[in-house]
């Protein structure tokens, strides 16, 4: 089941922001999150806040949600105010949007146009599951105003999509990019996952073969986590399968970033690969780099200026609370600036841009020193005065985090 909301302070029932929120409202870019918190089964690794039909129960609908949503993205126009917000980037995620009709995102991404305006060259995307989109689904989605298509293709091996509860056949991944590329997508996506239990690394490789095969200009690639409260979690603790292992995990990202490479793919963070700038999901980049954002969705995260909050996580409970003329906020957080240089650190360190050595603490650009001893850091850059992960220090870039932070 979803993971439980963390503690904060209230949000007020108007959603008001802080002052010192409002501060330089408009410097930053700004863009917006849409939670889609539906989906036909629950993979057994997945602790989202997402919802079958049998968990959703009163109170909540699928067929009502865009209209939900649609208050939200209002009450955040409220909220801001008459400050210029073009928005820059939009991500549809879940869940499984495409579970929505497609008219239904359509709709949701016009009104944030008519109440902020999107940007001359906006980048707009939505996950899909591959099995939940048709050609004529996404042909409506690119002419309603889409620009970029994320698919979970997880695996090209059939065990090891069992393993991870995916419904969808092996092939169909590449079918629908394909069928994206038809309807006049420029930028796709493939999500992989690596280090499942039972898979080879000839899985791995021939799942890499399979996505650069189908044509994306994006691989987002991450190691299997086993969150508390899965399926996966209990199979394993019942001795049903192994572990992953994190010394076959990082053999199998020394595997993606030789193949990717090879096919002219280039990192721009630790999981993440493009065949140019233009390919990089500039939606990422705004979340690693402090942009603004606003989450519209039960268990939605935003942060504006240095405040984050957090919405309430039923979709019952969401939808009650906009109805209510209210905001969907279960609590928030105020940064201090010091917590804030942590988490520019914990995000951009991770980008192939890296993190200046002038905004650390001398501590850690001692910490940055013996990194760079120990072959974790690149010495080009770091003589002009940037910390920038090797190959091995991606790696061991949590760690080395840690150590930094």
């Amino acid at each position: 089941m979803p993971s439980v909301l963390p503690d904060g302070d209230p949000v007020p029932a108007s959603g008001a922001l802080p002052a010192s929120a409002l501060d330089g409202l408009g410097s930053r870019p700004f863009g917006f999150y849409v939670h889609v918190p539906f989906c036909v089964t629950r993979c057994g690794y997945c602790d989202f806040n997402t919802y079958t039909a049998a968990e959703l129960g009163p109170g909540a609908s699928q067929r009502d949600y865009a209209s939900t949503a649609i208050e939200e993205v209002r009450l955040a126009r409220r909220v801001l105010g008459d400050t210029a917000l073009p928005v820059e980037t939009v991500f549809v995620g879940g869940g499984t949007p495409t579970l929505l009709p497609p008219e239904d995102l359509v709709r949701v991404l016009h009104v944030i146009d008519e109440e902020f305006g999107l940007a001359a060259g906006a980048e707009v995307t939505t996950e899909a599951n591959p099995e939940s989109v048709t050609q004529e689904s996404l042909e409506v989605l690119r002419n309603g105003g889409f620009t970029r298509m994320s698919f979970g293709m997880q695996s090209a091996r059939e065990h090891v999509l069992a393993v991870l509860d995916r419904r969808h056949t092996p092939g169909r991944a590449a079918g629908a990019v394909q069928e994206a590329r038809k309807a006049g997508f420029e930028h796709v996506n493939l999500d992989l996952i690596y280090s499942t239990p039972g898979e080879t690394d000839d899985d791995w490789r021939a799942s890499l073969d399979a996505a650069l095969a189908a044509g994306p200009d994006h691989v987002s690639a991450y190691s299997l986590i086993v969150e508390e409260g899965t399926r996966l979690a209990a199979r394993i603790r019942r001795g049903e399968l192994p572990m992953p292992d994190d010394d076959v995990a990082a053999d199998r990202y020394l595997i993606a970033e030789e193949m990717l490479t090879s096919a002219g793919f280039r990192w721009y963070e630790v999981s993440n690969w493009a065949v140019s700038d233009e390919a990089r999901c500039r939606h990422n980049l705004l979340y690693w780099t402090g942009g603004d954002w606003w989450g519209v969705g039960p268990g939605a995260h935003s942060h504006v200026g240095g405040t984050r909050w957090w919405n309430v996580k039923h979709p019952a409970s969401y939808a009650a609370r906009l109805a209510a003329g209210e905001s969907p906020g279960y609590a928030r957080e105020e940064l201090t600036a010091g917590d804030r240089v942590v988490e520019r650190l914990m995000l951009e360190l991770r980008l192939a841009t890296g993190f200046p050595l002038a905004d650390l603490r001398p501590s850690a650009r001692a910490a940055c020193a013996r990194a760079l001893a120990d072959g974790l850091l690149d010495v080009e850059p770091f003589k002009r005065g940037r910390a920038v992960l090797t190959l091995r220090g991606r790696l061991l870039a949590d760690a080395l985090i840690r150590d930094l932070s």
